[in-house]
């Protein structure tokens, strides 16, 4: 009976996941078509004319500075498939001007920072000059991946500029950002684990409820075992019929 209950539970258990194992392989199609987008360019280019700067790293110039501010944001906390907004700093402690040309960015595995998870959006500005000793803010918007899996990764920022129409970049931020599911409280991993949560303890309960009726009815079938002393008298007066004992027990009644 208990394998029964236990097998027709497994199988609800096994429908009530398969939209949820449907909507992961969805998702995992997704990313699929993601990281083929990834390998044929930069995902959400913003601009008109955004020079395809590949996967050229040019060195940082001398006498830049750059810095990076996530306003209102110290926790760098970033909703997936929501954009974030991050203000770049830069200052030209040089003797040339400088000329910004765009703003990149990309999201690393934190354990192996060479592992590539998605290039992020290119952003381009026109005529945006810094002259020497003057310092200015970019802002740069960007948003990750609605299927990428919450937790923590590497973000990677550069910006790219001319002077003396040398071509340079500075890296601005090289650090970690926390990437949140941005539909809610529940997400489909925590709906799934809850579930499996639920079934798991209904399951328990049913086996501890057939556990206890079978002590029940281990205890109804016993059969009770009565003493009586009617049938034991009855022999013994058969059996002690002529002897002393009962011709002692005839006097005494006598004599009373």
């Amino acid at each position: 009976m208990a394998m029964k209950i236990f097998s027709v539970f497994f199988f609800a258990l096994l429908l009530l996941a398969s939209p949820l194992l449907q909507v992961a392989r969805c998702q995992s199609e997704a990313e699929a078509d993601i990281g083929e987008a990834v390998e044929g360019g930069d995902l959400g280019i913003v601009g008109d004319d955004v020079q395809d700067f590949g996967d050229s790293n040019f060195g940082p110039a001398p006498g830049i500075e750059t810095v990076c501010v996530f306003p209102k944001n110290s926790a760098k906390l970033v909703l997936a498939g929501e954009e974030t907004e991050l203000l770049v700093g830069m200052e030209n402690v040089g003797e040339s001007p400088v000329n910004v040309i765009a703003i990149r960015s990309s999201v690393h595995f934190s354990f192996d920072h060479r592992m590539l998870v998605q290039n992020l959006t290119v952003q381009s500005f026109n005529n945006a000059t810094v002259p020497p000793s003057v310092q200015a803010t970019f802002p740069y918007i960007f948003a990750v991946s609605k299927y990428l899996q919450p937790g923590t990764f590497d973000l990677v920022g550069t910006i790219i500029y001319e002077i003396d129409q040398q071509p340079f970049q500075s890296t601005f931020y090289n650090g970690s950002i926390e990437v949140a599911e941005a539909g809610g409280f529940f997400s489909v991993e925590s709906v799934f684990l809850v579930t499996l949560g639920i079934a798991l303890l209904v399951l328990f309960g049913l086996w501890l409820q057939g556990q206890f009726q079978r002590i029940t009815k281990k205890n109804k079938r016993a059969p009770k075992v009565e003493v009586g002393t009617r049938a034991t008298d009855a022999s013994m007066d058969e059996w002690l019929q002529g002897t002393a004992y009962t011709q002692s027990g005839s006097k005494s009644k006598k004599k009373k």
